[in-house]
Formats: C-alpha cells, structure tokens, sequence
C-alpha cells in the first residue's frame, strides 16, 4: 500500500496568516494529503511567515531552517511578509524550494503544484480551535510610520458578502460555536463590491452573521477606534450573538506619539470609543496593542500610556517593543529611544497589563457566566475558556469537553484567570 503524501504547515504572526495556512491545510488535506506528526518527514512543507518585527524576521528564519533540516528532500515552500520583504535572501537559504509572494497566497497550492486540481482556497473547518478565524479583508492603506505590513501585504481590498456568509455557513455545519471575524485593517472592509457600488460595511456584514443558526458567539478583531463609529456600535451593542469585547488599538497613550506614528485618531477618541461602549454595557471589555519606545518617546509619553491602561482596564495588552523596519519612515526619525530604556518601559507595560488584567477579573468573583470550553491544561488537567466578554477562566469538572457552552460561577481570582465550578443544573 503507498503511504499518503505527507504535509507540515507552520504559521508565524497574525490571525489572518493562521486563517490561510488553515486554507492550505484544508486543500491539502481534501486531496488525500495528512499532517506529518512528531518525527516524520514531510512531502511538503510550508512557512507562513511574519515580518512586523525584528523578533518576527529571526523566527521565521529559524523555523524554515528547522524544516528543512528535520525534513531533508521536502518541497519547502515560505510564503507571508518576511517572503515579501526578503525573498532573494530565503531563495539562498538551504532546502528552499519555492517562495511564493503575498499576491499569490490565495494559489499557492495550485502554482507549486500546477498539475493537481485543487480545491478552492477557503476553510471548512479550523484545527486546534473551537473558534474559527474568517478573514474577511486583507492589506492596508494607512502607512503608519513603524508599519512594514502595507508594504508587503498591499493595498486594502474585501472579500465579498455573500462568500464570507457561506464560509461561516460551511463552519457552524461543522459544529463551530464561535466566529471571529478579521483581517489585516478590519475597519476598511466594504464587501469588495465595485466603484459605483453602495459599500457594504463592517456593520452589513455583522448584521448578517449575527443571527445566522447555530451560532453562539461572533466576535470582531483589531480594529483602530475611530473606525468604531455610531453604526459600528449599534450593531455590536445590539447583536444578539456578538460577543461584548474588542480588540481596539491604542499603540500609544501620548497625542504626540500617536501623530508621529500617522494614526488617525487620538487618546481622546480612543476613551470616548471605550466610554461609550462601556455606557451601553458595564460588562463590555477590552484588548489592545501597545508599542513601547517609538523614537521620540519621552517619559511623558510612556506615562501617558499607563495613564490609559490604568483608566480602561484591559483584559489583555499586546505589548511590542519598537521594532525599526525598513522603509518605513520610523527607522529614520531622529531620538531614537536607547534599548535600556526601551527593555524598562516594556516591562513596566508588562506588568501594569498583568495587574490591571488581574484587576479586572477580579469584579467578577462571585459571578455567573457563560463559558466556551476550548482546552484542557495538561499540567493542572483543568479545561479553560473564555466568557463572552473574553475573560479566560479555568474549571476542575473532568466532564467536560471541548467546545461546550456551559455556565459557571466565578469563585477565585488566580494569576492566569478566574477559577470557575460548574453546576450541570444550572445550564438546565
């Protein structure tokens, strides 16, 4: 019997890179291909690649090189950001077979093997996840001043409506309680429709997922607060199935490091958005993105920073320290915050996150809420998940599962999230 084509995918970086290397394992896997497990050589292999860092640069580096040292003779395949950005430096690197451009994501597949015919490029279901990622727009048109991502990844452009509705459709049939809908610059989504065209919004397409059957939960990814205008809010506010947190980008607390960076809005608009959204619901929380030492950068400005977290009270903070990236007009700004202060600043970010992260559960003690289940630790043998309003909690209950929607009672605070009990009875 011939043993079946064997595939490994490793992903770096954002949650649109995990949705399409989600793609590639699903067409791989329809034409008869399975994951290599532990030790075993792949017939292929492929890197979805990050670049929006220094540190992102050298990870995905060493892990094309693992892959080909562990799978001699492979195709190797690197695609994503860092392939955009250096692809005559990853053609030179040992085992390299192909580098496949951000533009040609979508047919990678189908240009390294042109003589399959592969299925489209979509997912059916999401590995390791019992919330599934749907990119629902890719590139950007803002060129932040610290931001590789519209150089590499392109102009903005949406998928359409009706494609992205039947991809979910094809998810919650595979028993997926929660959709989480992202891309590179969310805010920019208008439906892919042409020029003349009435646009569709993000709101449109919320207002249509939203009381789609068999969904539970539908949460919206990072988007910039000035994109979270009246409509926005109105139909997250008032989605029956919208989950009541997002991840809002702050990146700094300073207006004059926010003008620097050419983001569009300022700290006032940010807690005006969070205010207003905390108003209509008290339970409604909140992640977000930090950089640390953006050239410039005085004590003043990181102090205005912790200002915000201490005011808003994050559930989680994404904190990067400044990370210089070529082309981009941030490598060349003048002060360039020595690394000493940048690693002191970043710590204080990391803890005041932790804190006030802590802070925040902590009100929720004694509550009751409802649960995703999603994983079981493997060194407590407690399941986790999150609550609506994405609070991580675990329970000690050996009968539960992945994937269940159950209600518990919040009774203890712990560092890595609340401790809950679960009572069958109640979800009766």
């Amino acid at each position: 019997m011939n043993q079946k084509p064997r595939f490994k995918i490793v992903t770096l970086g954002c949650r649109t890179n995990q949705y399409e290397s989600q793609a590639y394992h699903d067409q791989l896997s329809a034409l008869g291909y399975v994951s290599a497990e532990g030790d075993e050589v792949a017939d292929v292999c492929i890197v979805n690649t990050c670049t929006v860092t220094e540190s992102a640069d050298k990870g995905s580096r060493q892990e094309i090189k693992q892959l080909a040292k562990r799978n001699p003779g492979s195709r190797l395949v690197v695609t994503g950001c860092f392939a955009e950005r250096q692809p005559d430096l990853i053609r030179q690197m040992e085992g390299v077979t192909d580098v496949i451009s951000n533009k040609d994501k979508e047919n990678l597949l189908k240009i390294v093997y042109p003589e399959e015919e592969w299925p489209e490029f979509s997912i059916q279901h999401f590995e390791a996840h019992t919330r599934a990622f749907v990119k629902v727009q890719d590139g950007c048109n803002s060129y932040c001043t610290y931001c590789i991502i519209p150089y590499v990844r392109g102009r903005s452009r949406s998928r359409s409506k009706d494609e992205i509705l039947r991809e979910i459709e094809g998810l919650i049939a595979q028993g997926y309680k929660e959709i989480v809908l992202t891309g590179i610059n969310i805010g920019d989504f208008d439906g892919g429709v042409q020029e003349g065209e009435t646009p569709v919004r993000l709101a449109d397409l919320i207002r249509a997922v939203d009381p789609m059957p068999g969904l539970h939960r539908l949460r919206v990814s990072s988007i910039d607060p000035d994109e979270v205008d009246d409509n926005l809010a109105d139909a997250i506010l008032n989605g029956k199935r919208t989950c009541p947190s997002m991840h809002i980008v702050l990146q700094s607390g300073s207006n004059v490091i926010l003008k620097r960076m050419n983001r569009k809005y300022t700290r006032q608009i940010f807690t005006d958005t969070v205010e207003r959204l905390k108003a209509a619901n008290p339970d409604f929380s909140f992640t977000t993105d930090v950089i640390v030492g953006f050239p410039g950068e005085t004590d003043v400005d990181h102090q205005e920073t912790l200002d915000i977290m201490r005011q808003v009270r994050f559930a989680k903070v994404h904190m990067f320290p400044f990370s210089a990236r070529p082309r981009t007009r941030a490598a060349i700004m003048p002060n360039q915050v020595p690394q000493e202060i940048i690693q002191e600043r970043k710590q204080e970010v990391l803890r005041l996150a932790e804190q006030e992260s802590y802070n925040l559960r902590s009100s929720y003690v004694g509550r009751t809420m409802e649960i995703l289940t999603e994983s079981r630790d493997a060194s407590s043998g407690r399941i986790g998940g999150h609550t609506s309003n994405f609070l991580q909690v675990w329970i000690d209950d050996s009968s539960l599962i992945p994937n269940q929607l159950v209600k518990i009672k919040c009774v203890e605070n712990q560092a890595n999230g609340l401790l809950g009990i679960y009572d069958a009875n109640s979800d009766r």
